[in-house]
């Protein structure tokens, strides 16, 4: 297959770090509600897919587990232990292994301005694994060639590695004026966001199928919008691009400004992220299943935790554009605007976005 060192720069866009308030590490909880309500599937396709033949004929008995866009946690730590776990249990089913002769070396990969000090003084006292760190972008090569039996990447994908150029080009059909996001309405937006993603996810899957090893599997909850709902990211971020436009009609901030800022971010249906994967042809999936059948349906964020949540994710990527002062206000106005606007909270239509894919490659 050969090296492939990635010499394509992407942008990066890390989660605010820290333990503070607005940290990603105090305003997650919404990831790990999702990761957790998968481990039983998770757990049950380790024991049933994981292919441990090359493993055991490797003389080093390291096992390596590699969490990609691992943020500063500690939901990717719990995720690493959920991973841990029935892979000992798998080794335990051999009778020429035993769990005292394997040793676990997991990799916590982000962009290199992710705040790994936090991440690291963190880590749990009792893990059961060498730590490592492995910055840099997962859009592109991290690893050796057939170096990594499992790799996890939660919440992640819809990250793209760049905005898509067309519309930010004044000279394009496709210039995104005076929003951020996008509406169904905008059809030729939507579709630069969608080929960016597909472009993206396709950069994603030839690293990975290089990187694993030989009976290995990937774990990814794609956030994505299940058949028959409505897309509540792509509303909430409408909501934010509404503010900034109001801000801008009062001379908070220029209007140019507004037209330059797009969101790097694209949430696909879930046939369009099953129709990538499928089209890459590197990997088959073994097992999938949508988070808002796993996770509790009664449970109703409100307006100050999903503003909280945005802000954790996205407070870098507009501080990097707008002035701190308005990006402090802008965030205030979303959750005041979040909470008139509560159907965006309460609308059975707008199912948990999300969907657990577990591949095997080809």
């Amino acid at each position: 297959m050969g090296s492939q060192k990635g010499s394509e720069s992407y942008q990066a866009f890390p989660m605010n770090g820290g333990d503070g308030q607005h940290s990603y590490a105090q305003n997650s909880t919404n990831q790990r509600r999702g990761t957790d309500s998968a481990k039983n599937i998770i757990n049950e396709t380790i024991l049933e897919k994981l292919n441990l033949e090359t493993h055991l004929q490797n003389s080093s008995h390291t096992f390596r587990i590699a969490d990609l866009g691992c943020s500063v946690g500690p939901n990717t730590f719990f995720t690493v232990q959920n991973i841990i776990e029935p892979v000992n249990l798998k080794y335990q089913s051999q009778e020429e292994y035993t769990t005292d002769s394997v040793e676990f070396q997991v990799f916590f990969n982000d962009h290199v301005g992710n705040d790994f000090n936090t991440l690291f003084k963190s880590l749990p006292e009792d893990k059961q694994y060498f730590a490592a760190a492995m910055p840099g972008s997962f859009h592109g090569r991290l690893f050796p060639e057939s170096s990594i039996h499992v790799f996890n990447s939660s919440y992640t994908l819809h990250w793209l590695s760049k905005v898509p150029k067309e519309i930010v080009d004044k000279n394009s059909r496709m210039y995104n004026k005076g929003k951020i996001y996008f509406t169904s309405e905008d059809k030729e937006v939507a579709e630069a966001y969608s080929a960016q993603f597909e472009r993206d996810l396709e950069s994603f899957l030839n690293s990975r199928v290089l990187e694993l090893v030989p009976g290995g599997i990937m774990i990814l909850i794609i956030c994505c919008v299940p058949p028959n709902a409505l897309n509540s990211f792509q509303t909430s971020i409408n909501i934010m691009g509404n503010v900034l436009a109001e801000m801008a009609n009062k001379g908070l901030l220029s209007e140019e400004l507004v037209d330059s800022f797009n969101i790097p971010i694209y949430v696909p249906t879930s046939e369009e992220a099953r129709e990538s994967i499928k089209k890459n042809g590197n990997f088959k999936i073994v097992k999938s299943e949508f988070l808002f059948r796993l996770m509790n349906s009664e449970y109703q964020r409100d307006a100050h935790s999903s503003s909280m949540h945005f802000r954790a994710a996205l407070e870098g990527v507009f501080k990097e554009h707008f002035e701190h002062e308005i990006v402090d206000d802008m965030f205030v106005q979303l959750e005041k605007r979040l909470a008139s606007e509560a159907s965006i909270l309460t609308d059975p239509r707008y199912k948990e976005l999300g969907e657990l894919l577990i591949l095997k490659r080809n």
